[in-house]
């Protein structure tokens, strides 16, 4: 049996659209106000997309920007693998729109669907590739453009999400030693799939079926079902990751940025301390696939994250799907 490779990685990247959408904007569409908002969800504005910005323009600024921080050109790289739900079309993926425009001339490129899991799982699929030997440098994004798919009608789901990417770039650990992938997980519980879910639009029922009703083309969900599935699968995906090192040893957990009170609620259920937890929801609200790069990547940036600490990232969304990865940055 050929010998796993030590897996980083080795840059991180991110890019949110510059239109601004405050509580306030909500409240002049829907009946809402802020404090509704924000005692609700912890969110205070996220950012949209701008007419013709689509999410490859948003996976191609994150992925330069992990490039350059690792010092990878496009040309390098063996695989460009992009968590979405809401790639530009149906055919082709986004990836390849992705890897066209980096130049990217040797890599392959796919999508992953598991909607706000995508990047974990992109990462995850970046990470065996790597480890195997069948790659040396792959590219995982995650991001939407959830702004397209929103019922402003409906203010119980439309102000919760936001549009954005992050990406990571992925190599062997000796070529960056930085951002060691350690544990990996993930699982899926289809008889869940009406928690969160678009009902038309699909094969199932296309645009040119009699049964297609274009305000059905929206995201829905069931809101306390989401909840309890989101606050035990995040509690549950951080002890496993961690099942292996002293939990007290972690310093950051990078969550999927859902809603702040289940983030608390999951926190609260570990003992653990929300010092410990890079959260922006406030900013950018959910932007499924994107979240966790994103807030990867600013605590990067920013400092928070420094090398030789233990984080743990954790994603939950529709499906249901959920992961987990322990780093050691």
């Amino acid at each position: 049996m050929t010998e796993l490779v030590r897996v980083g990685i080795a840059g991180t990247g991110s890019c949110l659209p510059e239109r601004v959408m405050t509580n306030d904007d909500f409240a002049k569409i829907v009946d809402t106000d802020d404090e509704w908002i924000r005692q609700r969800t912890g969110i205070r504005e996220r950012r949209f997309v701008s007419e013709g910005e689509n999410t490859s323009d948003l996976s191609l600024a994150a992925a330069k920007q992990a490039l350059d921080a690792a010092g990878v050109k496009p040309e390098e790289l063996d695989l460009v693998v992009l968590g979405t739900l809401t790639p530009d079309y149906l055919m082709p993926s986004a990836a390849t729109l992705v890897q066209d425009r980096l130049g990217a001339t040797r890599a392959g490129a796919f999508d992953v669907a598991s909607a706000c899991t995508g990047f974990l799982t992109a990462l995850h699929t970046a990470e065996a590739f790597v480890a195997s030997g069948r790659a040396k440098k792959v590219l995982a994004i995650g991001a939407e453009t959830l702004s397209r798919y929103l019922d402003m009608t409906d203010r119980a789901s439309c102000i919760l999400f936001g549009d954005g990417a992050g990406a990571a770039v992925v190599t062997p650990w000796t070529e960056c030693e930085r951002g060691e992938i350690i544990e990996t997980t993930l699982g899926a519980d289809g008889s869940g799939y009406e928690f969160i879910h678009i009902p038309v639009g699909g094969a199932a029922i296309p645009h040119n079926d009699p049964a297609y009703v274009k305000d059905d083309h929206f995201i829905t969900l069931r809101g306390r079902d989401v909840y309890r599935f989101a606050v035990s699968k995040m509690a549950e995906m951080i002890e496993t990751v961690t099942r292996n090192v002293d939990p007290d040893e972690v310093a950051w957990v990078v969550p999927h940025q859902v809603n702040k009170r289940i983030i608390d609620a999951a926190l609260s259920r570990l003992g653990w301390s929300i010092e410990r937890c890079v959260v922006n929801i406030d900013r950018f609200g959910n932007t499924s696939a994107a979240s966790v790069p994103i807030a990867l990547d600013e605590a990067v940036r920013d400092g928070r994250i420094q090398k030789g600490q233990l984080v743990v990232l954790v994603a939950f969304g529709a499906g249901l799907t959920w992961g987990g990865t322990l780093l050691r940055w």
